[in-house]
């Protein structure tokens, strides 16, 4: 007999109990170590745990205002599965960011990126690589990209990442 979500609904309270434990302790463990980390280190760290620790409240928030069901989200962790199968996506903080429906985000990521490029930080095949798959991620999120960037994308995009938007195409 089906357990109507119930076994679902009680394993993702205890994970999302267990993620904010882990959040919880990792702020506390920051602070008592706050003096052997150097300034930037130390608000870096502590500004990638708050930001976890709000992406955990905005997903509790959909959640409870039934904006958001559990098949959306396992279809969308199913894809960035995908997307890391077929090694269409080579950065995993690409992968993380699409799972997690970001596409604002993908955009900020987008704009170090060609920043980094400029400043000869990032080299000219990582940062090709990296944003076709960015913009490859927005195209699946359904964001609208430029005309720019779909010439990019076009001029760019990999038989990888055609067999992820096949197969992407194929499980919506």
């Amino acid at each position: 007999m089906a357990s109507r979500g119930t076994t679902e609904t009680s394993k993702l309270k205890q994970n999302l109990e267990e993620q904010l434990d882990r959040l919880m302790q990792q702020l506390q463990d920051l602070e008592e170590c706050r003096e052997e980390l150097d300034a930037d280190e130390y608000e870096e760290t502590k500004r990638e745990t708050l930001e976890q620790l709000s992406e955990i409240n905005d997903s509790l928030k959909k959640i409870m205002s039934g904006d958001m069901t559990l098949v959306d989200e396992l279809s969308g962790m199913q894809l960035a599965i995908q997307a890391a199968i077929s090694q269409a996506f080579k950065t995993p903080e690409v992968i993380r960011m699409f799972a997690k429906k970001q596409p604002r985000q993908l955009r900020t990521r987008l704009a170090e990126m060609d920043r980094d490029l400029m400043v000869g930080k990032l080299g000219r095949d990582l940062y090709t690589q990296q944003k076709v798959e960015i913009l490859t991620a927005l195209r699946k999120l359904g964001e609208k990209l430029t005309s720019d960037d779909e010439t990019f994308l076009s001029a760019n995009a990999g038989a990888a990442l055609s067999q992820f938007e096949k197969v992407s195409t194929d499980l919506g």
